[in-house]
């Protein structure tokens, strides 16, 4: 008893269903696909990270150091605290001191409470 009787009659014949050339166009369309929608996430994303922990270290600067000419954060792999954004003062006495990590997805600063603004 045949178990497929709309197979009779069939025979296989080896040839591939697409041709080699084919085969490796569509995967570079793919992949080509791919980068273009995961590239402009990545590109956005470091980009407002890069300009929030500027904004961020400028705030700990002005907090935290006196006479610095100016701040500067770091997306640093192996930096103090690990992966992440790390701040430093420029031109302070002495050269550039680390003064915050702030993190691998930086955000607004969050410095002590002055005593002065507590009375």
């Amino acid at each position: 008893m045949n178990e497929h009787p709309e197979l009779d009659g069939y025979e296989s014949s080896d040839k591939p269903l697409r041709s080699k050339r084919l085969t490796m166009l569509t995967r570079v369309v793919v992949v080509l696909a791919l980068v273009a929608l995961v590239l402009p996430g990545i590109v956005t994303t470091m980009t407002v990270s890069s300009s929030t922990a500027q904004a961020a270290c400028a705030a700990w600067i002005a907090f935290e150091v006196d006479g610095a000419s100016g701040s500067e954060a770091r997306f640093e792999i192996l930096g103090p605290s690990g992966v992440g954004w790390e701040c430093y003062s420029v031109g302070a006495f002495g050269g550039d001191e680390h003064i915050a990590s702030l993190g691998l997805i930086p955000g607004p600063p969050r410095l002590p409470r002055s005593p002065s603004l507590d009375s």
